[in-house]
């Protein structure tokens, strides 16, 4: 009998945000021009303050940074918060690998194998995996693309919440759906915590981009519950760059924060790199933040108005981050994607997109639905439109 790789490994899904790159791949070496909607990489440029830091490093040696990040990037996070009502010391923010680090080292410090999360579902496929690496069992709470994915009832909670229950996750604004949680549904989170006494995981790294008059209430916000909450935060989109991989892990609650750091200490320190262009990022001018705001809102609105004019297609407007959610008129939305690139193309061009089943805690759920994320121009969006709609007229399916 061969060697056995681990149930956990066995268990642990593919990312449907990359799971068709082989198919991807195999069409660009095709000559094919692929509009990439799957994945949210910003085409933005990053900010000129982060690109000269990152060519002026100005170091002799390239060490190890402290185990929970530079302190100089720590200060100037706190004044970064201050800015939206967020008050905090330099010692409530770990630095860590990205936003992805900050959620494993969460679920590695606060649960137990065996012991349950709840997430809404459609929910950033990461969430789940990282459960399953952590021996944890994700419970979900359904909401709908009918209305807009708006947060289900508190009985709705209620009814996941077993003597094994030990957190909730939200992602506000929301990734994959783009959701943004009122005041009232963010009391009502807060008063299901305060109750049963979870902690409340809360993934806000979108929180630049919000395109409505509704106010961004950070789980920060939330009165009575402090030690409770466990804020992620990431800089990758902020200021289009996801490659530096800094994020952070914010908490008030100290023994939590004394048990992430025992996960810090064990490897070694967040990447220096990153940290030094992170810190240089904060000091990016107004004026860049608005006109990336302003190009966001552009193409959502324009994504938005050409999906909804193809037939059989439905997209509800999302409020915030850059992705939504899309019904298409397909019975198997990720044979639809895999088709899309190895049976098609239009003018040497085709799209990819991320099949919406992975995005729910149960696959056999959004299966016609995808998740596209509108993080390329407008002129290319436009192409990508055009041969979506060629796609869905040809598809056999």
């Amino acid at each position: 009998m061969g060697l056995q790789i681990s149930e956990r490994a066995q268990n642990m899904p593919s990312s449907p945000i990359r799971k068709l790159a082989r198919y991807a791949d195999a069409a660009k070496r095709n000559g094919i021009h692929v509009y990439h909607l799957n994945i949210g990489q910003p085409d933005i440029k990053t900010p000129q303050c982060a690109l000269e830091a990152a060519r002026n490093i100005g170091l002799d040696i390239l060490s190890y940074s402290p185990s929970q990040g530079n302190k100089s990037l720590r200060t100037k996070l706190v004044s970064y918060y201050a800015e939206y009502g967020i008050d905090l010391s330099p010692d409530e923010i770990i630095i860590t690998a990205g936003g992805s680090e900050a959620i494993q080292f969460a679920y590695m410090a606060c649960l137990n194998p065996g012991d349950e999360i709840i997430v809404t579902d459609p929910s950033y496929a990461n969430y789940m995996a990282f459960a399953i690496s952590a021996g944890a069992v994700v419970k979900s709470v359904k909401t709908s693309i009918e209305d807009g994915f708006r947060l289900p009832s508190v009985e709705a909670f209620e009814e996941q919440i077993t003597p094994k229950t030990k957190a909730i996750l939200i992602c506000n604004p929301n990734n994959p759906t783009g959701y943004l949680y009122s005041r009232k549904e963010m009391r009502q989170i807060r008063d299901l915590v305060k109750k049963h006494n979870l902690y409340l995981i809360s993934d806000e790294v979108y929180r630049e981009f919000i395109y409505t008059k509704q106010p961004y209430i950070s789980a920060c916000h939330l009165e009575g519950i402090e030690d409770n909450v466990i804020l992620v935060d990431s800089v990758s989109k902020r200021y289009s760059e996801c490659g530096i991989r800094i994020g952070a892990l914010i908490t008030k609650n100290k023994e939590v924060r004394s048990a992430v750091m025992k996960f810090c200490q064990a490897r070694l320190s967040p990447p220096l790199f990153g940290q030094l262009v992170a810190e240089a990022s904060l000091s990016t001018p107004e004026e860049y933040m608005a006109e990336v705001y302003e190009e966001y809102l552009l193409r959502r609105n324009f994504l938005l108005d050409e999906l909804n004019k193809i037939e059989g297609v439905y997209s509800p407007t999302p409020m915030g981050a850059f992705y939504t959610m899309v019904k298409l008129p397909v019975e198997d939305a990720e044979k639809f994607c895999i088709w899309c690139l190895t049976d098609f193309s239009y003018e040497g061009q085709t799209v990819m997109m991320a099949p919406g089943s992975g995005f729910y805690t149960d696959p056999s759920e959004g299966r016609n639905e995808v998740r596209m994320a509108y993080v390329l121009n407008k002129e290319d969006l436009a192409k990508a439109m055009v041969v979506l709609r060629k796609a869905l007229e040809e598809y056999p399916g």
